[in-house]
Order: C-alpha cells, then structure tokens, then sequence
C-alpha cells in the first residue's frame, strides 16, 4: 500500500496534488501536512495489521522539506512510538532528484532512517540525475521505476531499453525493484519477463478509501 493524499475542496471539488503539493511546499505548510500524513498513514497501517490483512509495508513519500529537516528521524521515530507501528511497516520513499541534491547529506540521513528497520525506496527513478556512483553508496533497500517508462512498454524500443537497464541494475546492485503505473496486462507480462516481480497501477486498483481497501483484502 502506498499513502496518496487528495484535497476535497468544498468549492473546487477533488484537488490533485499536482496542484496543491507545490503551494504547500513554497509556503512551509509541507511540513504540518506532511507529519500528519505519515501518522495517519501508520495508524491505519497498524488498525490493517492488528485486523489480520495480509499487508506488510505502507509507503510514504517524504516531502523534500521533511527530508531536510534536521529532527526527521525524532519525528518518525515518535510517530511510531505513537501510532504501536513497528519500523519494518514502514517504507518511506524519496525522490532521485532530492537526494541528488546533496548526495552526501541524504546518504547520512537515510542510513539513520534504514539503521531503525525502515525500508527505504527511491521515488520516480530514472527521471533525475543520479551519478551511480553515489547510489551504489546510498542505503536504499528499493527502486521504483517511473510510469513513464511503463507506459510505453513493450512497443516503445527505447522504454524498453532504459527498464531493462535498470533491472539489469538493480539485480547487480542487490535492490529490490517495484514498477509503477501499470494499467496493461501487456505492460505486465513484459515487466515480468523482465524480472521486475512487484508493480503498482490502475491495472491492478485504483486509488480508494482505507474502508474499501478493506473489503478488497478481507478473507473470504
């Protein structure tokens, strides 16, 4: 499961985040809004696990202002405390390009997250500028490989070239791989030839309520 947030406007109606995540990040709202993402995430994450749904990780992206607050890892820290979740729950996922930015800093940062049993992920990948010689030194347990590669796989040559490098990468590099996007079964069975064994997409759900999720997984 993966955290996705929405804003209902009473005016506007369903805003995407598209929209609203940069105003919040220019603004500073980022932050609060972030923090309150994550708790709620791993409370309902926690309520999934005590019900018995057969769920092992909820992922939460990290704005790049949470990323660089210097009390990040007190605040996730707390909110497990808080919330009863245990830290092997949780996969936190950063974007190429914001731990691009200052490679060194961001190494340190997510060997503190990974040291507490987090699983961390790497957002979007093949969209920013990564040097490989700085991912092969992050602590990262994940890659996801951006839907704008998946959409045009298994007909667009140079999609498919870029995500079989990037498997072929990842497998050298010992990482786990999650693909993103997928709404085909072509896209699918293409992926899986591959060797990338976990996707996301609209093919296999799309986004829905904690309630809904429920139903879907229950046993029956």
């Amino acid at each position: 499961m993966e955290a996705l947030l929405r804003w209902r406007h009473p005016e506007h109606g369903l805003v995407p985040p598209s929209r609203f995540i940069p105003l919040a990040e220019e603004s500073g709202l980022i932050e609060p809004i972030g923090e309150w993402v994550l708790r709620t995430a791993c409370r309902q994450m926690r309520a999934w696990r005590d019900a018995g749904l057969p769920l092992q990780r909820v992922a939460v992206n990290l704005s790049a202002r949470q990323f660089r607050h210097p009390d990040l890892l007190q605040h996730v820290a707390d909110v497990l405390d808080e919330t009863g979740l245990a830290a092997r729950h949780l996969e936190l996922e950063v974007t190429e390009s914001m731990v691009m930015q200052h490679p060194e800093d961001a190494a340190a940062v997510l060997a503190q997250l990974k040291a507490t049993g987090i699983t961390i992920a790497i957002d979007d990948f093949g969209t920013g500028y990564s040097s490989l010689s700085y991912l092969k030194r992050l602590p990262i347990d994940i890659l996801k490989i951006d839907q704008s590669f998946v959409r045009g796989v298994p007909q667009d040559a140079d999609d498919v070239a870029i995500i079989r490098a990037i498997i072929a990468m990842a497998k050298s590099l010992k990482l786990g791989l999650i693909a993103e996007g997928i709404e085909d079964a072509d896209q699918r069975a293409f992926l899986e030839r591959e060797g990338c064994e976990v996707g996301q997409g609209y093919l296999f759900s799309r986004p829905a309520a904690a309630d809904a999720i429920e139903r879907l997984l229950a046993p029956r």
